[in-house]
């Protein structure tokens, strides 16, 4: 038996507010092929050039909403008039390969994940908080964008004050510095992470 082919993917969980970076480092692993990124389902039709299972899985709201019946999701939400949500068989195809998923989402959608009773995601779960290392010093970089007006800016402040009040729920905090080491710690998270006994001896 070949050891290192036996492990199951972690299902890394990254939630933080805007401009700590956490996509940028989600993209980064990604882009060097140590993970994959969750591909989400969606009731909007697809835009030009959208590819169906790459960029989304398009349902219609029937199937969409027969899915959240049969407990296929992991978490949905209606945003104004469409349906988004992570399918399970999804995730769970590619952490049984052995393949390492990451999901960049919110408070609201990781604690829907962190809930889930099966055992895969128990088994598999590593979820990070990526934290600000104030909330001055992440105004001054969302200032720094020159995106939005004051006002858009103040709410967005108010939604990552809000947000960083569920730190404590996460096993993981990464309080964010600069680029280059808040990536090399991230990747030190990640491949900590794949020495966990849970992942070792995959399910019969």
């Amino acid at each position: 038996m070949d050891f290192s082919q036996q492990r199951l993917g972690q299902l890394i969980i990254v939630s933080g507010p805007s401009g700590t970076g956490k996509t940028t480092l989600a993209r980064k692993v990604c882009d060097r092929g140590e993970a994959v990124f969750s591909v989400s389902c969606t009731t909007r039709a697809p835009r030009p050039g959208e590819v169906d299972g790459k960029d989304y899985f398009f349902l219609t709201e029937e199937d969409f909403l027969a899915r959240v019946e049969r407990c296929e999701l992991f978490e949905y939400a209606r945003v104004h008039t469409r349906l988004y949500g992570t399918l399970k068989s999804y995730v769970y195809e590619n952490l049984e390969r052995g393949i390492d998923v990451i999901m960049d989402i919110d408070v609201q959608g990781a604690a829907q994940v962190r809930a889930c009773p099966d055992d895969l995601v128990k088994r598999c779960l590593l979820d990070i908080f990526v934290m600000p290392p104030s909330l001055e010093e992440l105004r001054a970089r969302l200032s720094g964008r020159a995106t939005e007006d004051a006002a858009a800016l103040d709410l967005r402040m108010q939604n990552a004050a809000a947000e960083m009040e569920h730190w404590s729920s996460y096993s993981h905090v990464l309080v964010s510095g600069d680029r280059e080491t808040d990536a090399r710690r991230f990747d030190a998270l990640l491949e900590a992470g794949r020495m966990r006994t849970s992942l070792m001896t995959k399910p019969e």
